[in-house]
């Protein structure tokens, strides 16, 4: 539950997906910097289960300007005893395109571990998987514009449009995961203000949609709030899944690019 949970954080690798991606025609918009760093603490009912933090830097690879961004996730407390966690992710994701260069993942879940690193190559449209653990590499042909599972994060709030968008509207991206080429789906569900150890925050709300019937009672029962301000920075995930919810709130955060916005009561 607690590995499930973490890796919908990590840009919801869980996601149903659709059929067809849709090409963003809007100039970026940049909401994050070099040294950005948040933590989200992810609990169910009264018990803390884990922690999930993303950093962010300026660097290069292959002479090419990139953002090079880190996730790591961790039970903590009594979760920790049931099933450890600790789940590297990081991706080079270049730094005007966002498009993805290079992504590693390196996690052990429970005992279960794995050591994957991607090499993309967006001109010849190929992947280059090169699995650690098992000794092998093995070519993938990848979509057009696609990305990796944390370089999406960054791209959604880079790119998403800011004006015009609808509740219902949703926008398709395309993903590169375990060997797999996949279109990851988001709904718009319109602006709601939520309270958060930080105070209110207006927020733009999104539903993912999930594979049903593995954890999750039903294909939409995953619910994220984002700032609505310039940092889009993810406020709230909450998760109803086959044996009640779980819940994961922003924790601590520093050097965002903007001031972070909150509605006095």
């Amino acid at each position: 539950m607690v590995k499930q949970f973490l890796l919908i954080f990590l840009i919801f690798s869980l996601c149903g997906f659709s059929q067809k991606p849709i090409e963003n025609t809007l100039p970026p918009f940049e909401s994050f910097q070099n040294g950005e760093w948040f933590q989200l603490r992810l609990h169910y009912g009264p018990f803390n289960a884990s922690y999930a933090s993303f950093s962010l830097e300026s660097d290069s690879l292959n002479n090419k300007a990139v953002y090079h961004a880190k996730g790591f996730g961790e039970t903590t407390g009594i979760a920790k005893w049931f099933f450890k966690v600790e789940d590297y992710y990081e991706s080079y994701f270049d730094q005007k395109t966002g498009l993805p260069y290079k992504f590693i993942r390196d996690i052990n879940e429970g005992g279960y571990t794995k050591n994957v690193e991607i090499d993309f190559d967006h001109g010849k449209a190929t992947a280059i998987v090169n699995d650690i653990k098992r000794d092998t590499i093995k070519e993938f042909s990848i979509e057009k514009g696609v990305q990796d599972l944390i370089s999406c994060f960054y791209y959604l709030r880079k790119f998403y449009p800011k004006k015009g968008v609808k509740i219902n509207d949703s926008f398709d991206i395309n993903m590169f995961f375990d060997n797999e080429n996949y279109v990851f789906k988001l709904k718009f569900l319109g602006i709601e203000t939520i309270r958060s150890k930080f105070g209110r925050i207006k927020c733009m709300k999104f539903r993912p949609l999930v594979q049903s019937g593995r954890v999750f009672e039903e294909q939409e029962s995953v619910t994220l709030w984002v700032s609505e301000d310039k940092n889009r920075l993810p406020i709230r995930l909450q998760a109803d899944i086959l044996v009640g919810s779980i819940k994961a709130d922003l924790e601590n955060f520093k050097n965002l690019k903007y001031p972070f916005e909150i509605l006095l009561d």
